[in-house]
């Protein structure tokens, strides 16, 4: 490892080039907010939409119905029945938040055509191709 000439050892050059180039650190930004995210549409789903649904369904007590097989094994059906409800009502909500947000980014194409000298795709309304400079 050199001293005093300002060079980085080869290891910490890969680990900059892992956290920036491959974008390691976007990602776990994007983690870390997601799992904030997590937590208010688990909110949501608990504290708003779970009371209305428990007004619907038949019974406050069926998350915990179970089928006893023999003595204390039991299949907890109604567990697994609550955890399928809470992933459909999760992945709602979830859609509804973030589909306006995918609309927003669609931008309608532009209509394009192909310079016959170079073959660049250039814009319709384009006079001159942009990378050969060619009259079109």
């Amino acid at each position: 490892m050199p001293t005093g000439t300002g060079a980085k050892p080869s290891f910490l050059r890969q680990f900059e080039t892992f956290l920036f180039e491959q974008n390691a650190l976007a990602l776990a930004v994007g983690v870390i907010i997601g799992a904030a995210v997590g937590k208010v549409v688990s909110g949501i789903v608990e504290d708003v939409m779970m009371p209305i649904i428990g007004l619907v369904l038949p019974g406050g007590g069926w998350r915990s119905a179970e089928l006893v097989l023999a003595g204390t094994n039991a299949i907890k059906y109604g567990d697994l029945v609550g955890r399928v409800v809470d992933f459909v009502i999760v992945a709602f909500v979830v859609f509804l938040l973030t589909k306006p947000l995918l609309d927003a980014a669609k931008k309608p194409a532009q209509p394009t055509k192909t310079c016959p000298q170079c073959l660049e795709t250039v814009p319709a309304a384009a006079a001159r191709c942009r990378a050969c400079a060619q009259p079109l």
